[in-house]
C-alpha cells in the first residue's frame, strides 16, 4: 500500500487542528504516528512491536501464536523478539483513530474503507494493544540474547567486519565512566529499496527482515550510551519498542515532507532519532527543531536534548541532525547549519553547557557549513579529525556507494564536541577499502551506505572552567 504525502498530511483543508507541546498539530501527529500502522510488518502487541521479519523455524521463527498470551502474565522470550508479524492489525488501529480524530469526511471514508479491507480478530479481542505501550511496563530484554538472535537470522550472510577503537587519551583516566556516542545514517528502508539506486547492491541485501538485524547487530556490538540516527523510517515498529526494552529512552522527529512518502509500500516518513540510556542519564530538556534557511522553514530537522549524568551530576547537550543533500544546495545547507548553531547557542546558554552534535551534514569539510561549525563561538571540534596523524584532517570517507550516476566517496558525517569541556578518549576506526569491497555500500556485510561513527567522551576535570 502506498501512503501519499497528501494522505500523510490529512486530506482536507477543513480538518480541525489541535496544537501539541512539541509544536506539531493533530494531523501531523496522527499522520506520522499512524502511517506505520498501515504497513504489513507492524505489530499490535506492546511486547512484540519490533517484529518484522521472516526466518526459518526455531527460536527466531515467525508465525503468530494461535492464541495471544496475556503480556502481563506471560511476556515472550527474547527469541520471539524478531518473530511476530501481522497483516491485519494496522487498519484496525486506523479505524479506531479515524473515529477519534476528525479528519474531514473524505479522509474518514477512505480510512473506513481501509479498515473494512483489513480485519483482525486479535485486535478486536485486545483493543488495549492499539495504544502505544509505556516502555516502563515492557519486559526488559538481554542485549546478548537479542544479539544472538540477530546473528541467527544473519547466519547465511558473511560475518561482520571487525573495527577497532583507537585510544586517543592524552591525560589521566577520568573518575567516571566514559560516555559512548554513536552517530549513524542507517539508510531509510524506503529509499534503499525505492529511490537511491545502489546499482552494485543486490536487492536481497536490502531486504528489511535481514537488514534490520545488521543494524541492530552494529548497535548491540558497540553498546552506545547515546545513539543518534538519521533516515529512520522504522522507529515505531522496530527501534523504539526494541531499544526501549534495552533501557533506552527515545525521541523521533520526522521530516515534514519525507521523500520516503513518494515510495510505494513505504513505512511512513523518515527522520532523526535520539536514544539515551535511562540508567545513565536524566532528561533535563528536549527540543525538536525544524531547520530554517533564509527565514523559510525547510524539510530538515534536528533534535537537541540536555541530559544530566547520574554518576557525576554534570549536564551536557546532545543534538542530532540531517542537513539537505545533493550538489547545488551548498548555500542552503550553510543557512541550515547557521540556524542550528543559533538554536544550540540558546539551548546551551551561550556555550555554558557542553555540547555534542552528531549528524549527516551532507557536506565535505570544504563547504561553508563545515567551516561555520569549526569556527563557531560554541568552540567545537570534530572528533574524527583526531584519528589523522596531525589531528587536523577528516577521514577520507564516511560514505561510499555506487549509483547510476557513478561512484561516490565522501566525508559527510561528523561528531562535533565542546573541545574545552570534553575530551575524546577513543574513536572507532573506519572500515578499510578492502573491507568495504569493490561493490561498495550497502552490501550483504553492511546495512547502510554510511559508516557508523562511535566515540567515547569524558568531561574535563575542571567543572568551573570555560568552554
Amino acid at each position: 500500500m502506498h501512503i501519499s504525502k497528501a494522505l500523510y498530511h490529512g486530506a482536507t483543508p477543513h480538518s480541525p487542528r489541535r496544537k501539541f507541546e512539541n509544536g506539531m498539530d493533530e494531523r501531523e501527529i496522527w499522520g506520522y504516528r499512524k502511517i506505520p500502522h498501515l504497513k504489513k510488518e507492524v505489530p499490535v502487541k506492546p511486547w512484540n512491536a519490533q517484529a518484522t521479519r521472516a526466518s526459518p523455524p526455531g527460536p527466531c521463527g515467525l508465525a503468530w501464536p494461535t492464541e495471544w498470551p496475556d503480556p502481563a502474565l506471560a511476556p515472550p522470550s527474547p527469541g520471539q523478539l524478531l518473530s511476530l508479524t501481522t497483516t491485519s492489525t494496522p487498519a484496525q488501529e486506523v479505524a479506531s483513530h479515524s473515529q477519534a480524530c476528525s479528519m474531514g469526511n473524505g479522509t474518514s471514508r477512505l480510512y473506513s474503507a481501509l479498515a473494512k479491507t483489513l480485519t483482525s480478530s486479535a485486535a478486536s479481542q485486545h483493543p488495549e494493544y492499539l495504544v502505544s505501550p509505556d516502555p516502563e511496563h515492557l519486559e526488559p530484554i538481554d542485549p546478548k540474547e537479542l544479539l544472538e538472535e540477530c546473528r541467527a537470522v544473519l547466519h547465511t550472510r558473511p560475518p561482520r567486519y571487525q573495527r577497532d577503537f583507537v585510544d586517543l587519551r592524552t591525560d589521566c583516566p577520568s573518575s567516571h565512566p566514559p560516555i559512548r556516542v554513536m552517530q549513524w545514517n542507517i539508510l531509510a528502508q524506503a529509499l534503499g529499496e525505492g529511490k537511491d539506486n545502489f546499482v552494485q547492491c543486490p536487492v536481497e541485501a536490502l531486504r528489511w527482515e535481514e537488514r534490520k538485524c545488521l543494524i541492530l547487530e552494529e548497535i548491540l556490538a558497540y553498546q552506545p550510551d547515546i545513539l543518534c540516527l538519521q533516515e529512520v523510517d522504522h522507529y515505531f515498529d522496530t527501534f523504539h519498542p526494541l531499544l526501549s526494552r534495552l533501557g533506552y529512552q527515545g525521541t523521533f522527529f520526522p521530516k515534514p515532507w519525507s521523500p520516503c512518502l513518494d515510495v510505494e509500500h513505504n513505512n511512513g516518513p523518515d527522520g532523526c532519532a535520539l536514544f539515551f540510556l535511562q540508567n545513565r542519564f536524566k532528561l533535563v530538556n528536549s527540543a525538536n527543531i525544524r531547520l530554517t534557511a533564509m527565514t523559510l522553514k525547510t524539510n530538515q530537522v534536528a533534535i537537541a536534548q540536555t541530559l544530566e549524568c547520574k554518576e557525576s551530576g554534570r549536564q551536557f547537550c546532545i543534538a542530532v541532525t540531517h542537513l539537505k543533500a545533493r550538489t547545488g544546495w551548498e548555500r542552503f545547507r550553510s543557512a541550515q547549519g547557521c540556524d542550528l548553531l543559533q538554536n544550540l547557542q540558546n539551548i546551551t546558554q551561550g556555550a555554558k553547557i557542553p555540547l555534542i552534535v552528531c549528524g549527516d551534514f551532507n557536506a565535505e569539510p570544504t563547504e561553508e557549513v563545515y567551516k561555520h561549525f569549526a569556527s563557531s563561538s560554541l568552540n567545537l571540534n570534530s572528533a574524527y579529525k583526531l584519528l589523522s596523524p596531525d589531528g587536523q584532517s577528516e577521514p577520507p570517507y564516511t560514505t561510499w556507494k555506487i549509483r547510476t550516476s557513478g561512484e561516490c566517496r565522501h566525508t559527510l558525517d561528523y561528531i562535533w564536541y565542546s573541545k574545552h569541556a570534553l575530551s575524546v578518549r577513543s574513536a572507532l576506526d573506519l572500515l578499510t577499502e578492502e573491507q568495504i569491497g569493490p561493490n561498495r555500500l550497502p552490501s550483504f556485510n553492511y546495512p547502510s551506505d554510511h559508516l557508523s561513527l562511535v566515540c567515547d567522551f569524558s568531561f574535563n576535570e575542571e567543572p568551573g572552567g570555560s568552554l
